[in-house]
């Protein structure tokens, strides 16, 4: 098994369909598979062989692409990095995952410091490294099979956790992949005819995996740009017919600003959302001015993401939908007792999916499983008809007065007041309670003026008064990461220091 025989299929049955668009420059399924096997083989000339590290660590493009693939096919290991990392931050990772050969961009050349502390560290390829890409293709050969592998090898290793802590590296097979993707591509109903616009970061688990792969798998286009810009989306949905929208909440907010969005969507009939949960009154709201659902799934990097999918058939609001193909999920109490339908508990996952482990880290990967259950670290529930509710992050979860209070239901509540643009509840460090509820908000409108006691009033008639936030915070904007996830943890560093500020005032 090998995931890169999904590209060799698609250019079999495909070859002349665009697989990737870039700016103006469209990429045949042909001229897809064929650069990549040139990186294959001139991988295999410079001595990579299986089971080998090779790190990309560069911005969006067809370019990404076609390396990613050419790594699977010479049997590697493709460690995809952040293209934002700071220079002490590239160097960690570097350090953990011990590449041969980086693939990166001549602005991070400079963040590799002395060559001779990373001797694991062979080659460089970039214009101003030891390779340029070009020169390196110019030694590869246009025809290649990709190597055949034992489907537990390790295909791909992503970091995560960064938003919490020290990012680990997620050890994904063939199969975790491959399982993935089918499951992405089958349940979204993706085919040949379909473009897929894809602005998000490649070393993430939705871009990577979610869009890229099962576009590919699918016989669909990718259609690539570097990074979220609005005018450029809104002119790419529209020059290159775009059918499938994918994005997170903040940029569905985003859209909901537009006038005239159904029409400036133009043939888009599919939208989904990922990253962090979405608020139900956004998605009803999208569905009234465009007539189309914000379909969501649920999943991690450790599952190579798709867990559950929120359906085509019939979508509910506010879930993530039910299990997906040969994936297993149950909710599980602090022991590992399973619980009944309706109970809340962590949830837990079985499957072909599930990675193999955190590289480097045989104690954090102890950690998270129970046998062969991954434990999500993510609060939830099954209702009557198996569909999953997620009720939220298990160290979101806020402790006051003894009291446990779950952030999501009290922002699913803050979103329904009109000059509510996006908020974050948060918990920081109090005498009296142990931790104190603290709602952050962004307004809808510049100009606009919280009215602090007409909201609280709102939030004592929809919640129990333990949960009513002690505090509102305006703010411009919410901290969040590449992908659009709020970074609670920086969220609360912020609101601790205007807290602090304010104490050093009154004294």
């Amino acid at each position: 098994m090998n995931l890169a025989t999904n590209l060799e299929k698609s250019a079999f049955y495909f070859p002349e369909r665009p697989a990737l668009i870039e700016e103006d420059r469209e990429i045949s399924y042909l001229e897809f598979n064929k650069e990549s096997n040139r990186v294959a083989t001139a991988l295999i000339k410079l001595g990579i062989q299986v089971g080998d590290h090779v790190a990309l660590c560069a911005p969006n493009s067809c370019r990404w692409l076609a390396i990613y693939f050419g790594v699977l096919k010479a049997g590697a290991i493709a460690v995809t990095l952040p293209s934002t990392l700071t220079q002490s931050e590239l160097i960690r990772l570097l350090d953990d995952a011990r590449p041969k050969v980086l693939f990166t961009v001549d602005e991070k050349l400079g963040g590799l410091g002395d060559r001779r502390d990373r001797p694991y560290l062979e080659k460089v390829i970039s214009l101003g490294g030891d390779i340029p890409y070009d020169r390196l293709l110019e030694r590869g050969s246009e025809a290649f099979k990709a190597i055949d592998l034992d489907r537990k090898n390790i295909a791909a290793i992503l970091y995560t956790g960064g938003t919490t802590g020290i990012p680990k590296g997620v050890m994904l097979t063939h199969e975790n992949i491959k399982s993935s993707v089918h499951n992405v591509s089958h349940f979204e109903r993706s085919n040949q005819e379909d473009r897929a616009l894809c602005f998000l970061p490649p070393n993430h688990i939705f871009a990577q995996i979610h869009i890229m792969n099962s576009m590919v798998y699918a016989g669909g286009s990718v259609v690539i740009q570097p990074s979220f810009d609005l005018d450029r989306v809104m002119d790419a949905i529209k020059r290159y017919r775009v059918t499938k929208f994918y994005g997170v909440p903040t940029i569905y907010y985003r859209f909901l600003q537009i006038e005239g969005l159904k029409e400036k969507l133009g043939v888009v009939n599919y939208c989904f959302s990922a990253a962090a949960s979405m608020p139900g009154e956004i998605v009803r709201e999208w569905k009234t001015r465009t007539h189309l659902n914000i379909h969501e799934s649920y999943g991690m990097t450790e599952t190579a993401t798709m867990v559950t999918y929120n359906h085509y058939i019939r979508h509910v609001v506010g879930s993530v939908g039910t299990p997906v193909n040969i994936v297993e999920v149950q909710i599980r109490g602090p022991q590992g007792d399973v619980l009944k339908q309706g109970e809340e508990g962590e949830i837990c996952i079985c499957g072909p999916n599930v990675m193999k482990g955190y590289l480097n880290n045989p104690g954090e990967t102890k950690a998270v499983f129970w046998g062969d259950w991954l434990r999500s670290g993510d609060i939830g529930l099954f209702d009557e008809d198996g569909y999953l509710y997620i009720i939220d992050r298990i160290k979101d979860m806020i402790i006051t007065g003894g009291e446990n209070v779950y952030p999501r239901e009290i922002e699913e509540v803050l979103y329904k007041r009109p000059e509510v643009g996006e908020c974050s509840v948060i918990g920081i460090p109090d005498k009296e309670y142990g931790e104190k509820v603290i709602a952050c908000i962004v307004l809808k409108q510049r100009g606009l003026q919280l009215d602090r006691m007409e909201l609280k009033s709102f939030l004592k008639n929809h919640l129990t008064p333990f949960k009513v936030p002690k505090d509102f915070i305006v703010l411009d904007e919410l901290p969040k990461g590449s992908t659009g996830k709020i970074l609670k943890r920086e969220l609360r560093k912020q609101v601790i220091d205007h807290y602090d500020r304010r104490n050093e005032h009154d004294r």
